[in-house]
């Protein structure tokens, strides 16, 4: 039986799971921020990183008294080590890496919003088709890929401006709503027409695969507060309009991230399509589903209950076995681990030697 720590600290939550052989989760441990964001209505990169290392060392020690093992049987340790937060990123790389170097473990690093696309392997999820499409939405990132294979991912198309989950923040702010904005705006959607307002969805060049959301975001802005964006309070919008901005607001977004995905799956002739992340519109489902019916291929996305963390360790245990295949090494040194507020291709992510 083999024993994965991960460790999660892209942004503002610090996570820490155990799992053994690769799918039974031993624990999950997770530390939200949300309240100490809350004010500033984002994520604040400094305060985030003085939590981080506030929590970091007691959600270890809870992830492992839950799984009911030591430190000295882990087999490996796994750290999110980019795209992210810099500050935060270092925190989590300074305890996994102290963790490989103290306990001599093999440490591995794991670009964490492809580690998404491998989320739909947990919970039983259906078997991927390949050659697929996969799309991720996780907060800042709204991005493409082709998947061949486990081993061979490529970005295809990714946002220009605005991720689809910073879109749905700033509406929030605009419509006067809590943050984080895709909770309260998916709630309310759920109430309202989504043909009552038509927001406009962004096409960009006819074959291009990329994203923007900037645009339906001044759109509401207009539609609520009046051209120049000044006229009006968002105070003076009924609660039966709010639902219907809401709603038609959802819907564009959902309609330009179909586009996107229909038309990815025209280009490479995808037979299945992976969905990873959250805060992607809440009907995504049901509507990749219909692309399923129009393309003849599965349409997978995240288990509800499977957090970033999950993510991440599943990752890990396709990397080491990956590394084995192909006779490579996962080193126990920590000098070479870098970080990265960009993603970067999978195939990097395999070492070539030593892994430090």
């Amino acid at each position: 039986m083999s024993l994965i720590l991960g460790i999660e600290s892209t942004c503002d939550e610090t996570a820490a799971a155990v799992v053994s052989d690769g799918v039974i989760v031993r624990s999950n441990v997770v530390a939200t921020q949300y309240e100490l964001h809350q004010v500033y209505r984002g994520v604040v990169p400094e305060i985030a990183s003085r939590a981080h290392i506030e929590n970091i060392l007691p959600v270890l020690q809870e992830a492992l008294m839950k799984a009911g093992c030591t430190f000295e049987q882990l087999d490996a340790i796994a750290v999110s080590q980019r795209p992210g937060l810099i500050g935060s990123l270092l925190i989590g790389v300074t305890a996994a890496k102290t963790l490989a170097w103290s306990l001599q473990k093999p440490l591995v690093g794991v670009d964490h919003v492809q580690a998404h696309l491998y989320s739909v392997m947990l919970g039983g999820g259906r078997a991927v088709d390949f050659p697929a499409i996969g799309l991720v939405c996780s907060g800042g990132h709204t991005a493409l890929y082709l998947v061949k294979s486990w081993s061979d991912v490529t970005l295809v198309g990714q946002t220009i401006d605005d991720a689809v989950g910073e879109a749905y923040d700033k509406v929030a702010a605009i419509l006067g709503l809590e943050y984080p904005g895709g909770p309260v705006i998916d709630k309310l959607a759920a109430l309202g027409d989504p043909k009552a307002i038509n927001f406009p969805r962004s096409r960009l060049e006819r074959d291009s695969l990329d994203f923007s959301f900037s645009g339906v975001k001044t759109s509401v802005l207009y539609h609520v507060r009046g051209h120049k964006g000044r006229e009006r309070d968002a105070g003076s919008v009924t609660q039966e309009e709010l639902r219907d901005v809401c709603a038609g607001f959802q819907q564009a977004c959902t309609d330009v991230l179909r586009l996107k995905i229909e038309r990815a799956l025209q280009r490479f002739g995808g037979r299945s399509v992976i969905v990873g992340g959250r805060p992607a519109p809440e009907p995504t489902g049901a509507s990749f589903d219909s692309v399923s019916g129009s393309f003849s291929e599965t349409a997978t996305t995240t288990p509800r209950f499977t957090t970033l963390l999950l993510t991440v360790v599943m990752l890990v245990m396709l990397v080491v076995w990956v590394m084995m295949v192909t006779f490579c090494c996962v080193g126990t040194t920590t000098r070479a681990l870098t970080l990265a507020p960009k993603s970067f291709a999978l195939t990097n992510a395999y070492c070539s030697g030593p892994m430090s």
